[in-house]
């Protein structure tokens, strides 16, 4: 099972959310693109950071359940970068 172990902030650059999933013993730094908030989480465009932050909390579950098949599928990773194309429906 995995769980958040740090608080989600967003990229100085503004492009994502960075936060961090933990599956057992190993930890993977993750970021959701601004952009997927945007197309799959209702966040408005030019949302200010407490905004942009909701929207991360509001998905999260989905969110999270992304990277952790992610981090599954490359057991060796390190890093993931989720944007919008990740969240589309697999058939």
């Amino acid at each position: 099972m995995e769980a958040i172990n740090e608080l989600p902030r967003i990229l100085p650059d503004k492009s994502g959310v960075a936060f961090c999933i933990t599956r057992g013993a190993t930890s993977t730094d993750c970021v959701v693109s601004i952009r997927a908030l945007e197309d799959w989480f209702w966040l408005p465009p030019g949302a200010k950071p407490e905004r942009v932050l909701a929207a991360f909390s509001d998905g999260y579950g989905r969110i999270s359940a992304v990277a952790e098949r992610r981090v599954r599928a490359r057991s060796s990773v390190q890093s993931i970068y989720l944007k919008t194309g990740d969240f589309r429906a697999q058939r």
